[in-house]
Order: structure tokens, then C-alpha cells, then sequence
């Protein structure tokens, strides 16, 4: 278990190779392998304590009010309570250990869910159910479908042929489609006989635990054979097991040591930009009060050489104070504690009052609530608010964050004519009832493709065929008559789901046939060859032999490729399709050209026995397969193309423009293929035509990279690629922002960020920041933080990493601020979030609402709360010098008591939590307004001075108009008003009255809470003041009210009013003068924004979702987006039970 951060439970020696053996317990116990158990909490029972407070006393202020505790206990140096600083400084660490032990008990509940998931576990022969924790390396474990993988597993054996396993690893990289693994023949010969797989006895070597996704190296020894292990054997934590009844797998890394917890990262603390000013300012004020307290020791030591030695009659010095000198010494700890008021501890208390209020309100936002869900805002950590307004960076996964993760059918065009209109409100959904298999849940808008299905329109009816034809998608009946397809890619998926609703259903596949039903009647066609695609071809086709014996091709791919392969007859409907191609383009729709061929029986038994050759070949076969595709892929008919929309989240592209104008820039990191992610690049508008230049990084070594990467740089810096040359400090330096002439992107794959990241971090951070968009694609989740992380280091700036999958937890832990999106992928994202709500759009109101109205309110807060107690302070400094330097307190100690806790405390509170510079239709209307805390506007160190100065004049003011009013000066009545406590109820009143005036002064929004607040303050001074100078307090506690009379006395003289007034008025005069003098001569571009504002009378239109059209010439194929397909694994049958080579409709088709 770790205890401070150390896991006791590993071996001290680093482990570089892993070996074990299946169910054999006392051999892997040997090497101490954790268990399957994860933990992501920072505490447990034992910990919490110190830990929690080790890191509250990173605070440098509550170190500091510890030390003032330890200073109050000593009886010769005190001059107040030791209670006065022990009961706040107990109340700030019990509410942060509070919230911080909630927090991490979220964690620890989330941990428990997952580790008391069963799983059955091969245990002495017999399978028995067990809890995720309780799996150990080496054990044998069984899993069925749509389960969680619960280790990282050899694959033994499975339910399909050949020991092929389906699995779904969006979890790990984002990725919807199926993969596929496939166990060793000499394990999956085990099938699911537990007697066999009990007795297997194999022992794997393999590498060490690491975070490579990608990667594994191994061997398994059985029966004195030697079989190599790579990824293609390997299932990982995280993954999902699909479309496959059951498998078995061999245990070889467990729980912390899972390549998905490898990638997860640790939880950091985190605190604010503010709180790391605030240690910097507070140890100016430390500072500051040392300098004070010396120069009032050294006073207090010439004093009673010069006057208080000859006065020890009257004012004896203590037993215990020999000299002059040591009485200055103990009055520079006396006076420590007296003027320690510059920090107090209700600062800390009020701040964090504030963020929870901050936290309550976006929670409360009925704005951020989306009720398909159910889904409210949540703030998961109180502490962040604030840091929400000052966000420069946003890094944002794809998959589930920018989209949905659905594709649809959206729109197509077929021989010249276009289909697919764009939804209204009142546009009626096509009715499919005329097909008993359509699916349900497929909508499309445009009646007139169906009527150019039922009336049999030729080419439209090609169209669907191809559809239905062309694919690897794996068709599976879970209940009776409901058809569900497990496709490679969601794009494929939805193409098939469309033919299926327009009447044409792909029913069944054997490696020699696929099984139509085209209108109703059932159609057998013969599978002759499957041409896969990749990421070099862009295409795939299939050839297939008609029931009437006719032989045909057909192909889909990139508009591009496919173009190039058609015949001369088609170049005018080529023209009009191209056309049509722009338009989709433009809506930001991923396009597929369609085209076929009828084909020679000769020449295809010619070109079938040639292919034949070229697959067995042993030299050059990947050369001769290609040579022969080209062949027999042109000459093509075109038929049309698909338009499938990867659907976003509603209000993406606005939200993104909207943060833009924000002087936001937004970097993608995803696991998704580099098409993929370009495509939503460009449909969320963060990519688009009007951009210089999009510089894709494309290199094959570190060299290269390097290259490209000066390149881009010189393009957009307009230097000379030669004159470029970055040397890696030794120290990591700050770089500045750089303005470029234009708008650039850049797009970068994860094996060339490896590069980036580890020879030439600076140049690619440097060629990165002078792009308006990054896009980071096939990105590991630990190379997601180790971005940020570099951002971080040498921008300084503030970051925040969005995301709703497991995949996206290292870069949220890993940035100032993480988000997660309760999406379809599970709640890993969310439990290891600060902030989390639904939708990708609520983001902009997030920031630019609460995080701009939290930074605002709290650099009020902290301007005022400062000036208000230097003010308060300073006095007694002043005071000092009128008091024989003898730490005797200026005002009555009751009210030093109150001052921070009841008179000042609820006002700033009030102002902290309902002040609003403009609201929030302005807020998200101007986005611009969101750029002061980007670069620290508000509240900064030339802030705090200017803080400090106003606070020493107002002292100066309350302390000596007091002081020469009341000198020598008399009550109406003859009786003298120049007593000690007459002064110091005046000076406070004086000081109460001016900071009351300056709150008023500082208060832009003005509700009935801040009225009754403010106001009602000054009153419960009056009456508190009143009822504790009476004489019935005196009388019954004579030692705790000595002021008895003072208050009915002092504050009946009009003078004293007088002097009130005139003190209040010279302490916010010089405010208002400096406001409106710099507001007219210097005004900000904020300024001159707000003034803007507040001329136009009526509120802006409140923002809709709308669709952005955007002109682009630019096209994307699917295939681009997918890896190697299963042509070759479908027509092998490797893949086909004999249940679905058998397969059959439920319902008798004619």
C-alpha cells in the first residue's frame, strides 16, 4: 500500500523483464507481481493526516499563522490571545481537509467499483467468480462478450474460429471500429475444455511493464517449444470483448502495472495561479512586516534608553527584561503579533467560501443542464474556479468529445441527381414500413430516393447493391429477426444500415457468398475476390458473380483515386458529381465515390489465377498484389457517391470560434488515424481553406522532422530555413507569444511526436504556437500529458485538457484544469476530472461566464481585502510612534477581534459572490472580455503595490485627521474628547467608514443582498458598538468592556461626525480621481468594450446552434481514416462460425 507516496509493496530494483508461469501461484509469488487491484485516491485512513496537511502547509500563509500560535504561547512576547489564531487557523485546515477527503472519497468509491467487478477466474481445475483485485499474474481467466478486459491477457483461446478475438479499444485510443487478435494455434486448440487450459502449464518472458499501447514483446514456452508473442495476442485493460461469445486469457500484467494505468498518470495537486501569487506576495508581506516590526523594536529600545529607564517608577520594566535592548527585542515579537492583521486568517477562510459559492453556481446553471441525460454541471473541485478565467491553452480529445462517435448517412448523389435535404423543423422522416427489416433508428429527410427505389430506377438500385456488396461488415442476430452489423468502422456501418432501409439488407456472408435481400426477395451472390483497402490504395472493391452468371466489380474509395480509374463515358457525370462532392464538402460531410464494372469471364479466370500466383509469391508480393489491382480496377462506371456525416456535438464549431475570439487556441489530441482527425478539423471550422498553409509532419526519422519542422517555421516566420537554430537550455526559459502574418494549422502523427517530444521539444513547441490549430492524431494517452506538460514548462500558461474516455485521464490530471464529458465512453474521464458537465458546448459558458465572473470577483476580493487591512494595519504602525513604541493596540481589542470576522466580512463576501462587471449575455456575446485574465489584469504584483499604497495613504488619513482633530479639543460641555478611548473608538469608526464607502465604491452589480449587507454592516457596528460601551456590559464584565460611556460620549459631538466624514472622503477621493482620469486619457480595448456596452440599451440575441456552412474544395474518403481491412480474414472463413455460414433469415423472404 503506498504510504507517502512510496509503494511499499514493489521491489526496490526497477524489473526489465517479466516471467511467469500460467496457474502456477508460487512461482509468479516469487517476484512480487501487484495484484489487479487499482488505486487512483491520493489517501487512505492513515495517510490522510499527514499527507493533507503536508501539502496545506505548502501554503506558506498557514505556516505562518502556526508560527504566530507557537509566538502567542509565550507569555512575555503575547499581546493577544493564543485562541485569536488557533480557532480560525483550525477552521481553514478542517473545511480544506473536509472538501479534500469528499474529493478523494469519490476516487476511492470509483476504485471500488471497478475493483469488485467478477470475472471467472480458472482456479484448481474449476471456473469460480471473483473480484477484479483479486486476479493475479499468472492466472487463467474467462471472459465473455461486451465485457471490460480485466488485465492485460495472452489470448489462450476463443469462441471463434481459429482463436480470433473481436475487441473495441476506445477506451484505450479513441477508436470505435473492431480489431482483431488472434491466439497461438497450439493454445486455441484448448477451446473452452477447463481441464486442458487447467493443465496448461506455459511460461512467458516478456518485457517489463510500460506504456506502450502499441507494443509487446514476448515469448511463451509450452512443451518445450518456443512461440514469439507480439500485440496481435494481446488484450488489454480497458478494451471491450465484442461480437464473440467467450474467451480465455493468461493474466500478464496486473492492476498499477496495466499498460492503461501505466498511461493514467498521478494526481497532482493542484493550485491556482492566484495561490502561487499569493506565496509570492505573502512573503513580501513577511517581509514588509519584518522591516516594520525592527524599526518599531529599535524605537521602543532608544525609547526606554532615553525616556522609560527614568520612568520605571511610574512604568517598571519587567523581572525578566535586563536592558533596553531586550525590551526592544521582545516588543519586535509583540508587534508580530499585533500587526500580523496584513495576512489574516480569514483571507484563506473567505477564499475559500468564495470558490464553494463559485462551485454551487455551476452546478446551478440550468444553462449547462442537458436533460436528455439528466445531466447537471459539476464542479468535482472547489478550489479551481477562479483559474477557470484565465485559460490559454485547450487540449481536447476527438472521439466522444468534439463528436458524438455516430456516423450517418446524410446525404449522396446518384447518376447526376442529389439526395438528402438538410432538417427542419417541420420536415417529415421518410417511413421505411414498407421494410420488415429496416432499422428502426436510421432517419433520413428526402422522400425522393425512395421513390426512385420502389419505381426501380436501374442506377439507384446499383447504388445500393454496391453498398451491400462492398464492405467487410460482420452481420450477428442477437434475438430473432433483429439483424445487428459489427462493422470495422462506424462509417462502413452506417453505409450498410442505409442500403439495409432502402431495401437492399445485407443478411449473411460465408467466405464464398453474400446473402441480399433486394426488395423483399432473397439473392445470392458469389464472393470472387475481396481488393482491401489501406491507407496507400484508398479504395477497396469486391468482385462478385450475379445469379445470372455476370460477373462484376465494384469499388468505392476516395473521390480522388477512384476519379482516376473511371472511363471516358463517365467524365460528364464525373463533372456533376464533383460538383455536388464541393457542396458536401462544404457541410463538412466525409464523401465516398461509387463506381463498377462488368467483367470478361477469360479475362478474369486469367487475372484470378495470376492473383493466385502473386498471394503465394515469396519474394515481392505486396509489389505484384498491387500491380494486379491497378489492373483490373479501371475503366470504372461511375455511380455516384455517399456523404456520411461523423456527427458532432451540438454547437462544436461555434463553441470553437466563439473560445477562438477568446484568444483560446485549441489543440486536438487524439488516438484516431490522421484522416480522421483532419476531417473534424475542418468540420468543427478549426482547419479551414482560408488558412496560409496546414503543415503536415510527415518525416521517417528525428532528422527529417527536424526539417520539416524549421521549415514550417521559417514559412511562417518568412525567414530563412538556414538561419534557424534552436539549442535546448539546460534551464527551461519562457517563450514568448510570436504574432505571424496569416492563419497556419499544423498536423502531427504520435510516432513523429515521439521525436518531437524527445530531440527537439522547443522547435516543435515553438512551430506549434505560431499555428492557429494543432492537431495531434494516433497520440498515446501518457504522449497527451507529456504535450501539456511541455506547454506548461515553457509557456507558463494556464491549460485545460477536455475528454471523456479513459485514454483522456493522463492529460486531465495533467493540466491545470481537467474536464471530462459524462459521454458514452464509460466515467473514467469524469471521476478523474475537476470540472464536468454533458456537452462539449457548455465548455464557452464555463469559461467565459463562470471562469471570467470567479477570476473578476476574486481579484476584487483580494484588492480590496488587502487595502482594507493595510489600512487597518498601518495604523497601528503610526500609532506606535505616539505610544512609547510599546505595542499597546489603537483600537479596543473587541474590535480587532471583529473587524475581519463580522464588520468587513460580509460585504467583500457579498461583492465576491454576486459582482458581475457585465452579465452573462454579454459575457459569451464579447468573448474578448475574457482576455484580462488571460495575462493577469485584475489583480497582479503592480496591483498589490498600488494595494499597499493606497492602504498606507488611508492610514495616514484615518490615523492623524483624528489625531488633530481631537487634539486639545473639548465636548460641548467643557469635558475633554482627547482620551485614549475616545481616540481609538473615533479612529475606528473613521476606518469602518471608509472601507465600507470603498466596497460601495467597488461594487458594479448591485443586488438587495449586497445593499443589505453592506449597509447592515455599518449598523450592526453601531449597535454592536453601543450595547458592548454600555454600562450594563461594564457592569457585569468590568474587565472585558473597559470602554464603558465611550460611544454615548464621543459620537453625540458634531465635530466627531465631522471628522468621520472628512476622514472617508479623503481616503476614496484619490480613487475616484485616478478611476475617471484613466477610464477618459488611457481606456483599455476592455474599457472602451465595456463602455460599449453600457451604451447599448437592449441585451444581445441569445446565442442558437446553428449550422456553419463553409465554402472548402477540400474532400475526405473514409478510407483514409481505417487500417488494413478484413478482406483477407473474411474470405480465408477464418472468421465464420458455422452458425453464420449457415445463417438464415427468421422470416421466409420471397
Amino acid at each position: 500500500m503506498p504510504l507517502f507516496g512510496i509503494d511499499c509493496t514493489r521491489s526496490k530494483l526497477q524489473e526489465e523483464e517479466r516471467s511467469l508461469k500460467a496457474n502456477d501461484r508460487n512461482f509468479n509469488m516469487k517476484f512480487h507481481y501487484v495484484n489487479n487491484r487499482i488505486k487512483t485516491s491520493k489517501y487512505n485512513i492513515f495517510t490522510f493526516l499527514p499527507i493533507n496537511l503536508f501539502e496545506q502547509f505548502q501554503r506558506i500563509a498557514n505556516a505562518y499563522f502556526l508560527f504566530l500560535l507557537v509566538l502567542q504561547l509565550i507569555p512575555q512576547v503575547s499581546s493577544l490571545s493564543w485562541y485569536t489564531t488557533v480557532v480560525p487557523l483550525m477552521l481553514v485546515l478542517i473545511i480544506t481537509a473536509v472538501k479534500d477527503a469528499i474529493d478523494d472519497y469519490n476516487r476511492y468509491k470509483s476504485d471500488n467499483q471497478v475493483n469488485n467487478r467478477e470475472v471467472m477466474i480458472l482456479m484448481d481445475g474449476e471456473l469460480q467468480r471473483e473480484k477484479w483485485m483479486h486476479v493475479e499474474v499468472g492466472n487463467i481467466i474467462r471472459m465473455e462478450n461486451n465485457q471490460f478486459v480485466t488485465a492485460d491477457l495472452l489470448l489462450l483461446t476463443s469462441s471463434e474460429p481459429y482463436g480470433l478475438t473481436y475487441i473495441e479499444t476506445a477506451e484505450l485510443d479513441g477508436e470505435t471500429n473492431l480489431k482483431v487478435k488472434q491466439a497461438l494455434t497450439v493454445t486455441s486448440d484448448m477451446g473452452d475444455h477447463t481441464q486442458d487450459l487447467a493443465s496448461f502449464d506455459g511460461e512467458v518472458r516478456c518485457e517489463a511493464p510500460n506504456n506502450r499501447l502499441d507494443k509487446f514483446k514476448g515469448t511463451l514456452t509450452y512443451k518445450g517449444n518456443k512461440y514469439p508473442l507480439d500485440n496481435e495476442k494481446i488484450l488489454l485493460r480497458g478494451c471491450t470483448l465484442r461480437n464473440t461469445e467467450w474467451c480465455y486469457g493468461l493474466v500478464i500484467f496486473a492492476g498499477q502495472d496495466t499498460k492503461l494505468m501505466q498511461n493514467s498518470g498521478l494526481s497532482a495537486f493542484k493550485r491556482t495561479n492566484i495561490d502561487r501569487l499569493m506565496n509570492i506576495l505573502v512573503l513580501w508581506i513577511f517581509g514588509f512586516l519584518i522591516i516594520m516590526c525592527t524599526v518599531l523594536a529599535i524605537g521602543n529600545s532608544i525609547w526606554e534608553s532615553q525616556k522609560g529607564y527614568y520612568f520605571q517608577v511610574y512604568l517598571p520594566w519587567d523581572s525578566d527584561t535586563p536592558n533596553a535592548s531586550f525590551s526592544g527585542f521582545l516588543m519586535f515579537w509583540s508587534y508580530v503579533i499585533i500587526l500580523n492583521t496584513v495576512v489574516p486568517i480569514s483571507l484563506y477562510v473567505s477564499i475559500e467560501v468564495i470558490r464553494l459559492g463559485s462551485s454551487f453556481y455551476i452546478g446551478w446553471d440550468s444553462k449547462m443542464y442537458y436533460p436528455k441525460k439528466d445531466t447537471p454541471a459539476l464542479a468535482r473541485t472547489t478550489t479551481l474556479t477562479e483559474e477557470l478565467g484565465q485559460i490559454q491553452y485547450i487540449f481536447s480529445d476527438k472521439t466522444g468529445t468534439l463528436t458524438q462517435n455516430i456516423m450517418i448517412f446524410n446525404k449522396c448523389t446518384i447518376n447526376g441527381k442529389m439526395y438528402g435535404k438538410e432538417l427542419q423543423e417541420k420536415t417529415e422522416k421518410v417511413d421505411f414500413s414498407f421494410n420488415p427489416m429496416a432499422d428502426p433508428k436510421f432517419m433520413f429527410y428526402d422522400h425522393s430516393l425512395l421513390e426512385a427505389v420502389k419505381i426501380g430506377d436501374p442506377e439507384v438500385h446499383e447504388f445500393f447493391r454496391l453498398l451491400s456488396l462492398c464492405h467487410t461488415v460482420m452481420p450477428e442476430e442477437k434475438q430473432k429477426g433483429a439483424l445487428m452489423y459489427q462493422a470495422q468502422s462506424p462509417d462502413e456501418g452506417a453505409l450498410v444500415t442505409a442500403a439495409r432501409n432502402f431495401g437492399f439488407v445485407f443478411l449473411s456472408r460465408t467466405p464464398e457468398t453474400i446473402t441480399l435481400v433486394e426488395m423483399g426477395k432473397t439473392v445470392v451472390y458469389q464472393l470472387l475476390s475481396i481488393l482491401d483497402f489501406d491507407n496507400v490504395r484508398k479504395r477497396m472493391s469486391v468482385i462478385v458473380r450475379h445469379p445470372d452468371e455476370k460477373l462484376y466489380l465494384y469499388c468505392k474509395g476516395a473521390d480522388t483515386i477512384v476519379f482516376e480509374r473511371l472511363n471516358s463515358a463517365s467524365q460528364h457525370l464525373r463533372d456533376i458529381t464533383t460538383t455536388h462532392l464541393d457542396e458536401f464538402a462544404g457541410d463538412g460531410l466525409r464523401t465516398l465515390a461509387l463506381a463498377y464494372k462488368e467483367l470478361n469471364e477469360i479475362y478474369f479466370t486469367n487475372w484470378q489465377q495470376r492473383y493466385q500466383e502473386a498471394s503465394t509469391a515469396l519474394e515481392n508480393r505486396e509489389e505484384q498484389l498491387s500491380e494486379l489491382y491497378e489492373e483490373i480496377e479501371k475503366d470504372l462506371t461511375l455511380l455516384g457517391a455517399t456523404a456520411v456525416e461523423d456527427k458532432l456535438q451540438d454547437g462544436v464549431p461555434q463553441t470553437i470560434a466563439t473560445l477562438s475570439k477568446a484568444n483560446i487556441k485549441i489543440w486536438v489530441l487524439t488516438g484516431d488515424k490522421q484522416e480522421t482527425a483532419v476531417n473534424i478539423g475542418y468540420a468543427c471550422n478549426m482547419l479551414n481553406e482560408d488558412m496560409k498553409n496546414i503543415f503536415i509532419i510527415e518525416g521517417n526519422n528525428s532528422e527529417e522532422v527536424r526539417v520539416e519542422l524549421r521549415k514550417a517555421s521559417a514559412i511562417m516566420k518568412k525567414e530563412d530555413q538556414t538561419e534557424i537554430s534552436i539549442k535546448q537550455p539546460k534551464k527551461p526559459i519562457v517563450i514568448p507569444e510570436e504574432n505571424v502574418d496569416g492563419e497556419y494549422g499544423l498536423v502531427i502523427n504520435g510516432d513523429l511526436l515521439a521525436y518531437a517530444l524527445e530531440d527537439m521539444e522547443l522547435e516543435f513547441l515553438k512551430t506549434a504556437c505560431l499555428c492557429k490549430t494543432v492537431i495531434c492524431c494516433r497520440v498515446t494517452p501518457l504522449q497527451k500529458a507529456q504535450v501539456i506538460e511541455l506547454v506548461k514548462k515553457y509557456k507558463k500558461a494556464i491549460t485545460l485538457a477536455i475528454g471523456d474516455g479513459a485514454n483522456d485521464v493522463s492529460m486531465i490530471k495533467a493540466a491545470h484544469i481537467g474536464v471530462g464529458i459524462s459521454g458514452e465512453e464509460g466515467t473514467q474521464a469524469v471521476l478523474s476530472s475537476d470540472f464536468s458537465f454533458a456537452q462539449f458546448r457548455y465548455l464557452q459558458r464555463l469559461l467565459l461566464v463562470h471562469g471570467r465572473w470567479s477570476y473578476f470577483r476574486m481579484c476584487r476580493f483580494l484588492s480590496y481585502f488587502f487595502y482594507k487591512n493595510f489600512a487597518f494595519t498601518f495604523v497601528h504602525f503610526w500609532y506606535g510612534f505616539f505610544c512609547g513604541f510599546s505595542a499597546q493596540t489603537v483600537y479596543d481589542e473587541w474590535f480587532i477581534t471583529l473587524y475581519n470576522l463580522v464588520y468587513t466580512s460580509l460585504p467583500v463576501l457579498a461583492m465576491s459572490l454576486f459582482d458581475q462587471d457585465v452579465n452573462d449575455r454579454w459575457s459569451m456575446a464579447y468573448p474578448q472580455l475574457y482576455e484580462p485574465g488571460q495575462f493577469n489584469l485584475y489583480f497582479n504584483k503592480l496591483v498589490f503595490v498600488k494595494c499597499i499604497i493606497h492602504g498606507v495613504y488611508s492610514s495616514l488619513v484615518l490615523f492623524f485627521i483624528p489625531y488633530g482633530s481631537l487634539f486639545e479639543a473639548v465636548r460641548d460641555d467643557g469635558e475633554t474628547v482627547s482620551d485614549y478611548q475616545s481616540f481609538a473608538l473615533i479612529a475606528q469608526t473613521c476606518l469602518l467608514v471608509a472601507v465600507t464607502l470603498q466596497i460601495a465604491l467597488d461594487t458594479s452589480f448591485w443586488t438587495a443582498i449586497n445593499h443589505f449587507f453592506i449597509w447592515g454592516s455599518l449598523a450592526v457596528y453601531f449597535a454592536i458598538t453601543f450595547t458592548m460601551y454600555s454600562n450594563g456590559m461594564y457592569l457585569m464584565f468590568p474587565t472585558s468592556f473597559p470602554f464603558i460611556g465611550t460611544a454615548r460620549n464621543a459620537l453625540n459631538q458634531p465635530h466627531v461626525w465631522l471628522t468621520i466624514f472628512l476622514s472617508a472622503v479623503m481616503c476614496v477621493l484619490p480613487i475616484v480621481i485616478v478611476r475617471y482620469l484613466s477610464s477618459e486619457l488611457r481606456p483599455t480595448s476592455i474599457d472602451k468594450l465595456q463602455h460599449k456596452i453600457r451604451k447599448i440599451k437592449t441585451l444581445p440575441p441569445k446565442q442558437m446552434v446553428t449550422r456553419l456552412k463553409r465554402p472548402s474544395a477540400r474532400r475526405s474518403a473514409y478510407a483514409f481514416a481505417h487500417q488494413r481491412g478484413f478482406g483477407a480474414l473474411i474470405t480465408s472463413g477464418k472468421n465464420m462460425r458455422m452458425g453464420n455460414i449457415n445463417f438464415k433469415p427468421s422470416k421466409t423472404v420471397t
